[in-house]
Formats: C-alpha cells, sequence, structure tokens
C-alpha cells in the first residue's frame, strides 16, 4: 500500500510539531503539509487531496467543524478530530463512530486512532452516508456543541479553563482578552468566534467589545439613552451598547 498523505491541521505550532513527531516513525504516514487555520484547511484539502486529515476543532477563521461543513462531508478524507473537548462534549463524536484524541495528545491513544485510520483506508465500508453528514446535522438541529472548558493560550502554553471559571471577555484591537479571576489570557480571536465557544445560556454579548458571564452580573444600573452598566461581582464595570439593547432587555425580563 502506498503511503497515506496526511494533513495535519492545528492554530498551535507546537501541537502541530507534537503531532508530526508522533508520525515521523511510521512509514505508513507522509505528511504532506500543516495548515494553522480553517481557510487554509479548506483550501490544502481541496488542492492536495489529502488520504487523512488530523484536524483541530478550536481554532481561528473556521473551527474544525466549520471545515468539514465548506468542504462538505461527503468529500472529506478520514478525518481525526483533534480536541480539548472533554467527555461530555465528544458523546457526539462517539455516536457516529467518529475518531478523535483528546488534548493533550497521547502516544498511546493517537496511535490507536491512526492504526484504526489506516484499517479504514484499507478496507472502506461500502459507500453510505458519511458519519460526518450525520454529525453535522446532529449539530445544527442541537445547536453547536459547546465545551464545558476551553483551551487558552499563555506563554507558548495550552491551559484548560472552565467555562463557568470566565468572568468576562473583551476585544482589544485584532485580540480578546479573557478575564478568569485575576487571571488575564490574550487571544488572537475575534469576540464573534469566541461567542460561538461559549454557552449561550450563560454569556450574554453586551457590547460589541464585551461578552459577560450572568452568573458574574451583581447589578445593573440605568446609563445613558436605555444602556446599563453593569457591575460584576469583583467590581469591574461593563457599559452596554446600543446594538446589544434589545439582548440585554431579553436577559432582564427573563431574570425578574
Amino acid at each position: 500500500m502506498e503511503q497515506i498523505r496526511t494533513l495535519i491541521v492545528d492554530d498551535e505550532p507546537l501541537a502541530r510539531q507534537h503531532l508530526r513527531g508522533l508520525l515521523a516513525d511510521d512509514p505508513e504516514i507522509a505528511v504532506i503539509g500543516e495548515c494553522g487555520n480553517g481557510r487554509d484547511a479548506v483550501e490544502a484539502i481541496r488542492s492536495q487531496q489529502p488520504s487523512l486529515v488530523l484536524l483541530d476543532i478550536q481554532m481561528p477563521e473556521l473551527n474544525g467543524l466549520a471545515v468539514v461543513d465548506e468542504v462538505g462531508a461527503e468529500s472529506m478524507p478520514t478525518t481525526i478530530f483533534v480536541t480539548a473537548f472533554d467527555e461530555y462534549a465528544v458523546k457526539a463524536f462517539d455516536a457516529h463512530a467518529l475518531d478523535y484524541v483528546m488534548k493533550p495528545v497521547s502516544r498511546t491513544r493517537f496511535h490507536q486512532a491512526i492504526a484504526r485510520a489506516k484499517s479504514q483506508l484499507r478496507d472502506p465500508a461500502p459507500a453510505a452516508r458519511p458519519p460526518l453528514a450525520a454529525l453535522l446535522d446532529q449539530l445544527r438541529s442541537e445547536g453547536t456543541a459547546v465545551p464545558r472548558r476551553i483551551a487558552l493560550k499563555r506563554d507558548g502554553r495550552l491551559l484548560f479553563v472552565r467555562v463557568e471559571d470566565i468572568d468576562w471577555v473583551e476585544a482589544s484591537d485584532d485580540h480578546v482578552v479573557v478575564h478568569v479571576g485575576r487571571e488575564l489570557y490574550r487571544q488572537r480571536d475575534t469576540l464573534a468566534r469566541l461567542e460561538q465557544r461559549l454557552p449561550p445560556h450563560k454569556f450574554l454579548r453586551v457590547h460589541r467589545s464585551s461578552i459577560v458571564n450572568v452568573d458574574r452580573i451583581r447589578e445593573m444600573q440605568p446609563w445613558f439613552q436605555g444602556d446599563f452598566v453593569l457591575i460584576l461581582v469583583d467590581g469591574t464595570r461593563v457599559t452596554t451598547g446600543r446594538s446589544y439593547r434589545e439582548r440585554v432587555r431579553e436577559f432582564i425580563e427573563k431574570s425578574m
């Protein structure tokens, strides 16, 4: 059998390096490229046509599931998801017989997934509706799955933070700053993309530059022209914006 043309997709250079290292001694695998974001991944999958993709889920531009959606589930190569989602969130992958490895990636679990991918490529199942398509349908009907924790980068490390521990998030130029108690995590991302990773029943977009954890709101004070100042439990003051007044009003009505 010819070598399996493999594409590594992860926005973290150290993570890509780690995956490449785990594949280095496998004579059946040929790594044909790496991508650091979802947009590049879509282009590489279409142009290079790999047989196997190691696909990170949490990425800028497009996340891993959005990559599948844009390429088309029927056109995707054999895929192993690389994810920081916890066991609760990956039940969808199990239900659809999709393989994944959890971050931080262990050698044993990774090689198990690779062995399974090799088996599928050698002896493909009869033509049927791809499990990836069924997964996307499920996520569309239920809303995008969100993790109980998310991976945040700091000082070259990937740290896993419980979603409920996040106090609020603010936009800063082309970055976002995630406030977790006294800790700050500055990420190269947009507020809109981060908002998609947070449970909507727990986090409220109140301004084009701010998202708050509703459990951290201690007080709301009227501001100018129908806006409010939100005072969080640690004393932080966050002002709401005109474009998000309706969301804030709905939150107030539900809370009364």
